[in-house]
C-alpha cells in the first residue's frame, strides 16, 4: 500500500500548513482529503507536489507492503 505520511511529516518540518497550500498553490481540498486517507492520486499529481515543496519521492509517499501480500515466485 502506498501511504502518504511521509507528505504530511514535510509539511510540518517545513512550517507548511494545508492551508498554505491550498489558498497559494491552489490545491484542491480533495487531493487533500485523498492523501489524508491514502486514495490513489496520479503521477502528475505527484509531479506537482515534488515542484511545490522542492523534494525528493521519500518526502511524498512511502510504500507498505500489505500484511497479506505473499512475496513472488521465480519463474524458471
Amino acid at each position: 500500500m502506498i501511504t502518504y505520511k511521509p507528505f504530511f511529516e514535510t509539511l510540518k518540518k517545513r512550517n507548511i500548513t494545508t492551508y498554505y497550500l491550498v489558498t497559494y498553490y491552489d490545491l484542491s481540498r480533495s487531493l487533500l482529503d485523498r492523501l489524508k486517507h491514502n486514495r490513489p492520486i496520479t503521477t502528475a499529481t505527484i509531479e506537482s507536489l515534488y515542484k511545490m515543496l522542492n523534494c525528493r519521492v521519500q518526502d511524498i509517499l512511502l510504500y507498505e507492503p500489505d500484511g497479506d501480500a505473499t512475496p513472488p515466485t521465480t519463474v524458471k
